[in-house]
């Protein structure tokens, strides 16, 4: 197998399954004294008297069948009465609804024009994650004119909060020449910033880099490192990357490569 045929991942970035956000906010101390361990007992009775923290995370809880049994459309109904009161991550979250990015669509129906709405509500107030899923939509072109420009400026927004999958997106834009001029060198920075955090396709994309030579010398003992730390999370495409990769016979026409010893779960 030629070397040059271990894969990108796909350049463009699905709608990504970010988990709703339950975080807690000093702004709502009578929510923020229960914690995050507080049960549905608790945090009912403060959501139905309207606080949107606790809204928020009945939400989360019926999401989840956290302390109650699932039910998505409750979850969405409780994510939106948050966020019809500006609550960020709530927002956020009916953008995920609305993308079917976490229930499958279930709780609403897939409507990606809800989707960026939401997200972009949550977005101006800086909320990273629906920054990130937000420039994911401009980049696909779903539920708006597709727009590099703009995938590029809330993945940066995102990116600049140190946010993974925002810096494994802007890598994505780099490689492609999408919404910026085409640069190997900067799509490596990016990837690897992001798989420095864990981001898996991202380490699979550091491995694809340093094995076909992309932004930086080719060196195929980090290229299985990262094509192992990505395999490790159960990422199909890196799997598949290492076992070429170890099948692949080195470019002199030596002896099939051999397979670093690295214990990942240290």
């Amino acid at each position: 197998m030629n070397k040059k045929s271990l894969a990108f991942v796909a350049l463009l970035l699905p709608v990504l399954m970010l988990s709703p956000s339950v975080t807690w906010a000093d702004s709502q101390p009578a929510v923020a004294a229960l914690g995050n361990n507080a049960s549905f007992a608790e945090v009912s009775p403060l959501a139905q008297q309207g606080n949107a923290e606790a809204q928020n995370r009945l939400g989360f809880m019926y999401d989840n069948g956290q302390g109650v049994a699932k039910d998505v459309k409750q979850a969405a109904y409780w994510y939106r009465k948050a966020a019809e009161q500006g609550l960020a991550k709530a927002q956020s979250n009916m953008g995920l609804e609305y993308a079917g990015g976490w229930d499958g669509g279930q709780g609403v129906p897939q409507d990606y024009e809800q989707a960026i709405y939401w997200y972009q509500k949550a977005a101006e107030q800086g909320n990273a994650g629906a920054q990130v899923n937000l420039g994911t939509l401009y980049a696909n072109g779903q539920g708006v004119a597709q727009d590099y420009q703009q995938a590029m400026y809330w993945y940066q927004k995102a990116a600049a909060q140190g946010n993974a999958d925002a810096q494994y997106g802007i890598g994505t834009m780099y490689q492609a020449g999408q919404g910026v001029a085409q640069d190997y060198k900067q799509a490596f920075y990016w990837y690897q910033k992001a798989a420095e955090q864990g981001q898996a396709m991202a380490e699979n994309n550091l491995g694809a880099a340093y094995n076909n030579a992309s932004g930086v010398a080719q060196d195929k003992t980090k290229a299985a490192y990262w094509f192992s730390k990505s395999a490790m999370q159960g990422y199909a495409v890196a799997q598949k990357n290492l076992e070429n990769l170890y099948a692949t016979p080195d470019s002199g026409g030596g002896p099939t490569y051999v397979r670093p010893v690295y214990n990942h779960r240290r």
